[in-house]
């Protein structure tokens, strides 16, 4: 049996992207005779940030995960995350001349520079540094991929999100269709790096419905009371029954990376309005299976005229086995 440890500094109770990853990619490591260990915040000492609770910093990290280490003497070692995890994750396979992989999951240079406009440059300068010793960087787009190589980054490889179809499927037993059609809905975290109320703004007919929670749901639910149902987190056959029953997803994100509510509405049947940014340009087929447009009005309103099965056909491209199997091959032996 191979060993992997994978140290990350989003784990539970976060609900995105990398969590979902790791959720749906571990059982599958296990099946292919990998013992699978994870170093997360809930194992040290740690406290929520005030503005995000869900997010827990760890404390006192560095001898834990050298002892976890040297205890373990896994053959892979993943870091997902830059984060204070990360850091010392690093520095400890460094030191002991250990070899790693990392992943590349948050364009966080990008959504800095579109709030403040600047000190992108000094984190890509930081983010650059910590992947610099990886052996091997997964990202999850090829756009993304070309974009860190024009900064100067090195060995990267894909490992892109994926998929449960045999989940996610349109259904007929639509749980929404008491709603005024059209209905154009928001699936993701609620919070302003997603964009949202950019969605919420939008001038359209029929019913819009935001899937989902986040640091700012309160505020945007009462500023759209009238313009919105909000109905909060949801999983499972619940999550797809709703889906089913709406027209279009709209993902007015402009700093995900990948995008895993684009392919879960896809195979429910649904067509994407999304901006032509990293991520949604890397799934979507304009035209085809939605539409990439700076105006999401006019974005959302031309996917009504899409057919649902290229969007159900699309979805098939993204099984967890094919992004497992990408993380597979992109892992390194740490030499232990």
């Amino acid at each position: 049996m191979k060993k992997v440890l994978i140290i990350t500094d989003v784990w539970h109770p976060q609900v995105n992207g990398v969590l979902i990853c790791l959720k749906n990619t571990i059982p599958l490591l296990e099946q292919k005779d990998f013992k699978v260990s994870v170093i997360h915040p809930e194992l040290f000492l740690n406290i929520s940030l005030p503005s995000y609770s869900e997010i827990h910093i760890p404390f006192f990290t560095k001898r834990k995960i050298k002892s976890f280490i040297e205890k373990e003497k896994p053959e892979y070692i993943h870091i997902m995350t830059e984060g204070v995890l990360g850091f010392w994750a690093r520095y400890i396979c460094k030191r002991n001349k250990l070899k790693f992989t990392t992943s590349f999951h948050t364009d966080f240079p990008q959504y800095i520079e579109m709030r403040i406009g600047f000190f992108s440059e000094s984190i890509y300068k930081y983010l650059r540094w910590f992947h610099s010793c990886s052996e091997n960087t997964m990202v999850p787009s090829d756009s993304l991929k070309s974009k860190l190589e024009e900064k100067a980054f090195r060995n990267l490889s894909i490992w892109h999100g994926g998929v449960d179809t045999n989940i996610f499927k349109a259904r007929t037993n639509e749980s929404s269709n008491n709603f005024k059609r059209p209905i154009f809905v928001y699936l993701g975290r609620i919070a302003v790096e997603k964009n949202i109320e950019e969605f919420l703004t939008c001038s359209l007919p029929g019913t819009k419905i935001v899937i989902g929670d986040g640091p700012l749901r309160k505020h945007l639910e009462k500023k759209y009371t009238d313009k919105a149902y909000f109905v909060g987190y949801k999983k499972g056959k619940e999550l797809v029954d709703i889906l089913s029953s709406c027209d279009v997803l709209i993902f007015p994100s402009r700093t995900d990376t990948f995008g895993l509510s684009i392919i879960e509405a896809m195979a429910c049947g649904l067509p994407v309005a999304a901006h032509d940014v990293v991520g949604p340009r890397d799934i979507i087929s304009d035209g085809v299976d939605g539409f990439l447009d700076e105006n999401l009005e006019r974005a959302a309103l031309n996917c009504l005229k899409l057919s649902r099965k290229a969007c159900i056909q699309k979805s098939m491209l993204y099984s967890w086995e094919t992004s497992t199997q990408k993380f597979m091959d992109g892992l390194v032996h740490s030499g232990l």
